[in-house]
Order: structure tokens, then C-alpha cells, then sequence
């Protein structure tokens, strides 16, 4: 009797299953919340440089008092090309001869100017209050917004590292339970960080505990259900991260205050940890730990759950044992990353496969969180983002499945590189145009990241397929 036959006997696709896959589907729909959290926590609010009018001495207030703040700033700072009030300079000394519109027509650099001392005034009919305006991340200090997801992404490919080993040591349900927890804390603490380094510590720890999740969620789902349903329930789990970042764009357009975004799409979390203790342990871990008896109860728990009692109790240790007896003897040899680069051909297939992930990842990540670039409401991009995923994965699959893995992943990275690239090209006054082709550009790149998730596990041996997954396709911070 193999594996397969004991989920069989206690039941492949019964009730338990129906709930554990619900439930391992939830925490997705708040993933992409904090992988793409950085366009609208961090995001960038109209403003110029303050002023302080007392500071100018006191014979302006009442020449002050009477003007519009319009005019007001053209006296203090200089416009720039677009004829807006620049973002980081002042003049030295206030310019009164500028209200008249016609000398407002002279360059501005006619006038001594200097970088702001007093910090800046921000727009807040957008965003109520964001990281940058919180700590002032812009001019001189613009540097540091992108910083902190580049920590946020260190923490993805740390945790991809070690929490994958960790979860063979000490099993699947154990560090999702922790994951969860770490996740619900660490989002809470970020939300009421008191400085920006801070804020970056908490967000790595996001980052750890993200991929934690995904890993675990992703192994304890594949290893409760058959293989006959495993292609289905996985392309389940990937649409429910397509409409987390639909959800995700209602949540940050209702709430416009960075601290309880960050709260609203961390405590969530909370719930998964609590629920999480329900889950049973992969009896498939297990049973290659030298634990079948543990196996056999999670089993007939599994059993009395989906109304199979009776078919439960013929089971036994040794049938367990014997079901993964292949696996068992493949287990008392170590394998490494080393043995990635063993072969010739093993050695093609992984550094294509790096490359493949690499830029896929590179390219969809690019694209998805600097939306403020292109110029157009970033909710309304953020739909449209997140619902061209939609139409492509299914696409994808459908030519996956009738013409081939290999046409589908190169015909969908030959078109998306075509079309970033040719967007470059597109005047910034067209953009519509340039959203349009950003959209259908990351719709390819969905469409590649399913090829990949399918594609590259199906080129190594089952032996060093974990290998695979630890070093290869979970550093490629995939974002389901």
C-alpha cells in the first residue's frame, strides 16, 4: 500500500480536506497585502518645503496675512519646470518683486537658493500620513523609502532559507503556527514603530515570517491531498493571491493613514495563528521522522473527521512505514546544494532555472511596486495590476496543459520583456498608453511565474527537489 492508498483509506478529498484548503487559502489573500504594502504606506504625497513665516521677521505677517498661500509660496520658493513649487529648495530671502506675474517668467536660477532647513508641508487629500511624510523621506533622504522594501525583501529570501530547514527539522505545522505569529506581531509592532530604522526591523521580520508561511502553507496543502487534485488546488491557492491584491486596493482606499493600513492587513494574522493549532501535523513528515505512530493518529483523526472510522483502524504502523519505505531509505542520504551542480545537465537546468526566476521576479516586483510612477491613481492601477493576473494564469494553465511548459515560459518572458521595454519608449504625456502596456506586461509575467512554479519542479529528481525549492524557487521571492 502506498501513500497515496492510505490518504485514500482515510479519505483524498473528503470534509477535511474542504476545510484545511479553505482555511490555508485565507492567510493568501493577505500575502500580496504586505508584498506590495509599500505603494501606499510609503507613498509619496505632493509637497514643498515649509515655511515659517515668524522666522522672516515680523514687519511680513501683515503683508502676509493678506495674500493666498498660492502667492505666498511663489515669494518664498521657486517653481520648476512644470510650473509647481519645487520640493527641496527655498530662496535664500523671500523674493517680493515675484508676485509680479511677469517677472515670475525669469529662471529661477536669477536667484541665490538653498535645500530646505525647516522640512516640508505635505498634501495630505491623498494620503493622510504615510512613512515618508511621518519621516520625511524624500529629497535628500528619498533613498531610504526604497530601502525599506529592499529590507522587506531580505527578510523573504532569509526566511526562504532558514525557515525551509526548519521545517524539515521540526516539522510543517510547528512553523506555520510560528510564522503566523510572528507575522500578526511583527505587522502590529510596525504599525506603532517610532522611528523609521524601527519601522525597517519589524518589516524584516515580515519578510522572515512571509516566507514562512508560504513554504509551510504550500507543503502542509500538497501533502494532505492526492496528486490527482494537487494541480487544481495549487492554481486555487495562486488566484487567491490574485484577488488579495484586489483586496489589498479597497483596503488602503478606505484607510489612508500608513499606522492602521499596516494593522489592518497584519492582524488578520491573528486569526491564523489561533486557528491554525487545528492543523494537523503532515503525516508524511511524520512518518519520514521515525514518528508513524504520531502518523497514525493524526490519520485516524483525519479519518473519524471525513466518516471513515472503520477503514481508519485497519491501519498500522508498519503499513505506514512501508507505504514510504522508497522515501525512508532516500532519507539516510544527505543531499545539498551541492548536488545542483553535480551533472552537466543538472548544472544547465539550475542555472537556467536561476536565470528564469531571477528576472521573472525581477520584472513582476518591478513593475508592481513603484506604481506611483506612472503617473495615474494608484488604487485604480492597483485593480487593474491585480486583475490581469486573472485572465493570464488561466492562460497559462490552458497552455501548459495543450501545448507545452517549455513555449508556455519562453513565449511569456519574450513577450513581457518586449513589452517593458517598448514601454520605455512611450512619451510620459500618454499615460494611459504606458499603463496599458505596464498591465499587459505584468499579465506575462503572472502568466511565467505559473510556468515557473510547475515547470522548474518537474526538472529535478524527487531526491533534490527540496534543494530546489530552498535555494531556486523560494530566493526568487515568488509571489504566488
Amino acid at each position: 500500500m502506498g501513500f497515496a492508498d492510505i490518504l485514500e483509506t482515510v479519505g483524498s478529498v473528503e470534509k477535511f480536506q474542504i476545510i484545511h484548503i479553505l482555511l490555508m487559502i485565507f492567510p493568501t489573500l493577505f500575502m500580496p497585502s504586505h508584498n506590495l504594502l509599500q505603494n501606499f504606506v510609503a507613498a509619496v504625497p505632493d509637497h514643498h518645503c515649509r515655511i515659517h513665516l515668524e522666522a522672516n521677521g515680523s514687519r511680513y505677517n501683515n503683508v502676509t496675512g493678506k495674500l493666498q498661500t498660492e502667492k505666498l509660496l511663489r515669494v518664498f520658493i521657486p517653481l520648476d519646470q512644470k510650473q509647481q513649487p519645487e520640493k527641496c529648495h527655498v530662496y535664500s530671502s523671500p523674493q517680493w518683486h515675484l508676485l509680479d506675474l511677469n517677472k515670475m517668467q525669469q529662471n529661477r536660477t536669477d536667484y541665490n537658493t538653498q535645500m530646505c532647513s525647516d522640512g516640508w508641508t505635505y498634501d495630505d487629500s491623498e494620503f493622510k500620513a504615510t512613512v515618508v511624510s511621518e519621516w520625511n523621506l524624500v529629497c535628500s533622504q528619498k533613498s531610504l523609502k526604497q530601502m525599506a522594501q529592499s529590507i522587506y525583501m531580505a527578510g523573504l529570501l532569509t526566511g526562504s532559507i532558514v525557515l525551509g530547514r526548519l521545517s524539515d527539522k521540526y516539522g510543517r505545522r510547528s512553523l506555520l503556527l510560528w510564522s503566523h505569529f510572528q507575522m500578526a506581531v511583527s505587522g502590529t509592532c510596525g504599525a506603532f514603530s517610532s522611528s523609521f530604522p524601527l519601522f525597517c526591523f519589524w518589516r524584516f521580520l515580515c519578510g522572515l515570517a512571509l516566507s514562512g508561511i508560504i513554504l509551510n502553507i504550500y507543503s502542509l496543502t500538497v501533502e494532505w491531498i492526492p496528486t490527482k487534485v494537487r494541480t487544481s488546488t495549487v492554481t486555487l491557492i495562486s488566484f487567491s493571491e490574485t484577488f488579495g491584491q484586489l483586496l489589498l486596493a479597497g483596503i488602503a482606499y478606505g484607510i489612508r493613514d500608513w499606522r492602521w493600513l499596516q494593522f489592518t492587513v497584519s492582524a488578520p494574522f491573528f486569526v491564523c495563528f489561533l486557528y491554525s493549532w487545528w492543523f494537523p501535523e503532515s503525516a508524511r513528515w511524520l512518518i519520514l521522522n521515525n514518528k508513524a505512530d504520531v502518523a497514525l493518529k493524526q490519520l485516524k483523526r483525519v479519518a473519524k473527521l471525513n466518516g471513515k472510522e472503520a477503514e481508519a483502524e485497519k491501519l498500522t504502523t508498519a503499513i505506514l512505514k512501508s507505504s514510504l519505505e522508497k522515501e525512508l531509505s532516500n532519507t539516510k542520504t544527505a543531499y545539498s546544494m551541492i548536488d545542483l551542480f553535480q551533472t552537466p545537465v543538472m548544472r544547465k537546468i539550475t542555472c537556467c532555472t536561476m536565470i528564469v526566476w531571477f528576472s521573472t521576479s525581477f520584472a513582476y516586483y518591478g513593475l508592481s511596486i513603484d506604481l506611483q510612477g506612472f503617473g495615474a491613481d494608484i488604487y485604480l492601477i492597483q485593480v487593474i495590476f491585480g486583475a490581469v493576473d486573472i485572465p493570464a494564469k488561466i492562460v497559462s494553465v490552458i497552455s501548459m496543459s495543450y501545448i507545452g511548459r517549455r513555449f508556455t515560459q519562453g513565449t511569456s518572458l519574450i513577450l513581457a520583456g518586449s513589452i517593458i521595454i517598448t514601454n520605455i519608449f512611450i512619451p510620459k504625456e500618454l499615460q494611459a498608453l504606458r499603463t496599458s502596456f505596464a498591465a499587459v506586461g505584468k499579465g506575462c509575467l503572472a502568466a511565467a511565474f505559473s510556468c515557473c512554479f510547475l515547470h522548474g519542479g518537474e526538472l529535478y529528481p524527487t531526491v533534490i527537489r527540496r534543494e530546489w525549492d530552498l535555494r531556486i524557487r523560494w530566493p526568487g521571492l515568488e509571489p504566488w
